[in-house]
């Protein structure tokens, strides 16, 4: 629900202890008054703006307006208890998309290019060429067709790689910018475009429908692709990778993200074949990118409509 301007005037704005004073400042000149800290408990009175990661349960009242996440994910907001039903959540996705189009381009050209197996010969100081191959005319399954997916599918795009979408249900009409075509979840086995492809790139966001998406029957349809994860670990069966990355399905392993972050230096997921595990990095949020979108999300709030980056609080994205 989009606040109304009578409430969003008399709003006081709670902001994370840990956001840098510079980004404060900026948020303070955006909402035209003062900050004050998010703590455990509100304010005596008024009803309340938040900008942070994370949400106290004593917050989690009719007295909130709106809550903006410093993060793109706001799965973990969602699950840390009953979210207050007129409240408006919105989310920091900024440059994010660019960023992690980026870090999967790095990692389809570094494994076309043979770099991993490179670096390999050079710490036992071995002179061998090695083949290559080029990205130009081969396939990506992109799962995921929002933002994200879409920065991911259209970097791809631009170097030659057909990209095929995965959403929720199949489209009509043309597909989205950065796709040759989408198709849906159900049919991504069905269509063999899991085993035509070359790359399959997680981009699914943490839901009760997307936890363990990927796992046996899909992986066992892969024939040789990489597999690269900048969703939410969650939406990975890390058993059932294993096996097909041991059977020889799963070419290699990408994964910025995991389900229990960070992994202990004991946890079975560093001994995975073939597999590289990033620290969650691939699209870290700066502070331009939190005060972007807030404004954006404050210019439209204030016209009374729904900011573009506003969750689906029932869908959890």
């Amino acid at each position: 629900m989009v606040p109304g301007p009578e409430l969003l005037a008399r709003a006081r704005l709670l902001v994370a202890p840990e956001l840098s004073a510079s980004l404060v400042r900026e948020l303070e000149r955006i909402a035209g008054r003062g900050a004050e800290p998010l703590g455990d408990g509100p304010p005596a009175e008024g009803p309340l703006l938040c900008v942070g990661a994370a949400l106290p349960a004593a917050l989690r009242t009719d007295r909130l307006l709106w809550f903006h996440s410093v993060n793109a994910g706001t799965d973990p907001l969602l699950a840390a208890g009953p979210w207050p039903a007129d409240a408006l959540l919105t989310r920091t996705v900024g440059r994010m998309g660019e960023r992690i189009a980026q870090y999967v381009l790095g990692w389809v050209l570094a494994e076309c290019q043979a770099v991993p197996e490179y670096a390999a010969q050079h710490a036992r100081a071995e002179w061998r060429r090695l083949p290559t191959e080029l990205v130009a005319g081969q396939t990506a399954l992109v799962y995921g067709t929002g933002r994200i997916g879409g920065a991911v599918a259209g970097l791809l795009r631009g170097c030659g790689v057909r990209t095929v979408g995965v959403g929720r249900t199949a489209r009509t009409g043309p597909p989205p910018p950065g796709f040759d075509r989408v198709i849906g979840a159900g049919e991504d086995a069905e269509a063999e475009e899991l085993a035509g492809a070359r790359w399959v790139v997680a981009a699914l966001p943490s839901t009760g429908a997307t936890e363990g998406f990927f796992g046996a029957g899909r992986f066992a349809a892969v024939r040789g692709a990489t597999f690269v994860n900048v969703g939410r670990g969650a939406t990975v069966d890390l058993g059932a990778l294993e096996g097909a990355l041991r059977g020889g399905g799963v070419r290699r392993a990408v994964l910025d993200v995991l389900a229990e972050e960070p992994a202990a230096p004991g946890d079975p997921v560093w001994r995975l074949p073939r597999t590289v595990i990033t620290s969650h990095s691939a699209g870290i949020t700066a502070d331009e990118d939190v005060a972007v979108d807030f404004a954006a999300c404050w210019e439209a709030v204030r016209e009374g409509r729904r900011p573009e980056p506003a969750v689906d609080v029932g869908r959890g994205y």
